[in-house]
């Protein structure tokens, strides 16, 4: 990959090849390598996917799905996303999202670390997402984090409000099943 000097725009980052083992993001203006996510991680990914788009389906739900919460430096990826319907329609087609999406869903994996999913919490609570999960395959557990600051975590035997995409409630078990 070619270097460069200074911030890296998303215009200059959508110029660079895709290849390799490895995706790329853009985080605060530099390109970082990202592992290709294991079967696990995948079959997480499809399970809360079909979850959500049964318990919303008047909202949009993604996989892998890139987003710009700060318009010029930064490009991200959401393992899952939803977004409302009216954003989705707003977005230009030859562009992504622009802010963060209403949840951006993170399914740890082994390459993930504290401090980059830390960031990206931050970065999304603080452009437009209202919450942002952690799922945690290991812990079979759920943290769910909103802009006032209030993380709880979900395990076994509990459910996830989806109040505030219109919808009842998820059982953290079905994600795992």
């Amino acid at each position: 990959m070619a270097t460069t000097t200074g911030l890296m725009t998303v215009e200059q980052f959508r110029q660079l090849p895709e290849t390799g083992p490895f995706y790329y993001e853009l985080r605060h203006g530099e390109a970082v390598p990202v592992s290709r996510p294991k079967l696990k991680h995948i079959l997480i990914q499809e399970q809360l996917h079909g979850l959500l788009k049964s318990a919303v389906p008047e909202m949009f739900v993604g996989v892998e799905f890139p987003f710009r919460a700060l318009s010029e430096y930064e490009l991200r990826v959401a393992d899952v996303a939803i977004v409302s319907a009216n954003r989705i329609r707003q977005t230009d087609r030859e562009d992504n999202l622009r802010g963060a999406p209403d949840l951006v869903i993170e399914v740890l994996s082994p390459s993930n670390t504290v401090a980059e999913i830390n960031d990206k919490e931050k970065l999304c609570l603080e452009n437009g997402c209202k919450e942002f999960w952690i799922v945690d395959p290991d812990l079979r557990q759920v943290k769910v984090s909103r802009p006032d600051g209030i993380t709880t975590a979900f395990h076994s035997g509990h459910e996830l409000s989806l109040g505030s995409f219109g919808a009842g409630s998820l059982r953290v078990d079905d994600i795992f099943a």
